[in-house]
């Protein structure tokens, strides 16, 4: 029986992602292990978040094509569990301390997971009644940030709501992906140029007082260390051994609240173009995927939530977000339990 064209495209194109995602990945791990070679450099870290996402998009990929409902409404209960007991973990609750909490990062990051798996089995379930539930749930956990202490994860969660609910009545992907994609540049663009102060006054004062000065500090600390070593950077994990900021500070955690600025200080310009090659990639796996386009659009607009999140805090440094973050990329991009093509749904 002869296969059918769009199939044998699908199956093509989701070859050519599984094999630029393994040399992109392969590609960080070794520049981690390079970027520390010869000094003080502790590349584990980054090894097993590498390991984390790479573990959880497999088993994504191969749950999501038999029980993807029922996976991904694991996933929802899964992070929103490990946000509640985050929650509790956290040193310190107030505007007025000295280090904001790293740990309201993963708040955050583990709330736009649990929302955007929940998003995703709604937009796969194969009832009404089912799919009204899941998102019931999913608008319950989203609004239930502030209680969590997190309103950031409120905004990004209910974002990721409103880009599922949006992404119902569209049947093309490509436009929704690369929207995703300009507004992960623009969030990483503002970044930096509040890190080297290149906004207006007024602006660049707005966006210090949402931040806290002592973030923007510990941003223009890394951004001296890219400068003064923008090839290698200061090596792995040592970003709090010589940031001024994170020294005076009695309660850092040694990190600069934003995985775009840790990867620039310890593995200098290479570790973020690997960073944004890792993240470019999952949008062309979207774009490559058989699965229906409300399912990939929301699960695009949790990962680049979780891309925002990430760009000013602390989330990409725990193992549950990066797990997560992987798990839901292979859900999105697995394929159909009977192995057909969504019907008018296109792969390119």
């Amino acid at each position: 029986m002869a296969v059918p064209a769009s199939r044998s495209v699908a199956r093509e194109h989701s070859g050519t992602s599984d094999i630029v995602g393994t040399v992109v990945f392969v590609g960080c791990a070794v520049w981690a292990l390079v970027s520390s070679a010869g000094r003080e450099g502790r590349p584990e870290g980054v090894l097993l978040a590498v390991l984390a996402v790479a573990a959880g998009y497999t088993c994504g990929r191969i749950s999501g094509s038999l029980a993807p409902v029922a996976t991904a409404g694991t996933l929802a209960v899964a992070a929103y569990v490990l946000a509640v007991a985050a929650r509790h973990d956290v040193p310190g609750e107030t505007a007025e301390s000295a280090a904001p909490p790293g740990d309201t990062g993963a708040v955050a990051a583990l709330l736009v997971l649990a929302v955007g798996a929940a998003c995703c089995a709604a937009a796969a379930a194969g009832t009404v009644r089912r799919r009204n539930a899941l998102l019931v749930s999913a608008g319950v956990a989203a609004l239930s940030g502030p209680v969590l202490g997190s309103v950031a994860g409120m905004a990004a969660a209910v974002g990721v709501l409103l880009c599922s609910l949006a992404a119902a009545r569209m049947r093309h992907r490509l436009l929704g992906l690369a929207g995703f994609a300009g507004a992960t540049c623009l969030m990483v663009g503002v970044s930096w140029a509040v890190a080297v102060q290149a906004l207006p006054e007024g602006l660049a004062a707005s966006l210090e007082g949402q931040l806290t000065a002592h973030r923007v500090l510990l941003w223009e600390d890394a951004v001296d260390l890219v400068r003064a070593n923008p090839l290698l950077g200061a090596g792995p994990d040592r970003f709090g051994e010589l940031s001024p900021t994170a020294l005076e500070s009695l309660n850092s955690d040694g990190k600069p609240h934003s995985a775009l600025f840790q990867l620039a200080a310890e593995q200098g310009v290479a570790g973020v173009l690997l960073l944004g090659a890792a993240f470019g990639w999952l949008l062309y796996a979207l774009w490559r995927s058989p699965r229906a386009t409300p399912v990939v659009l929301t699960a695009g607009a949790a990962l680049t939530a979780l891309a925002a999140v990430a760009t000013v805090g602390n989330a990409l440094s725990f193992t549950p977000v990066t797990a997560g973050a992987g798990l839901l990329a292979g859900l999105a991009t697995a394929r159909s339990p009977d192995g057909a093509i969504p019907e008018g749904e296109p792969v390119v």
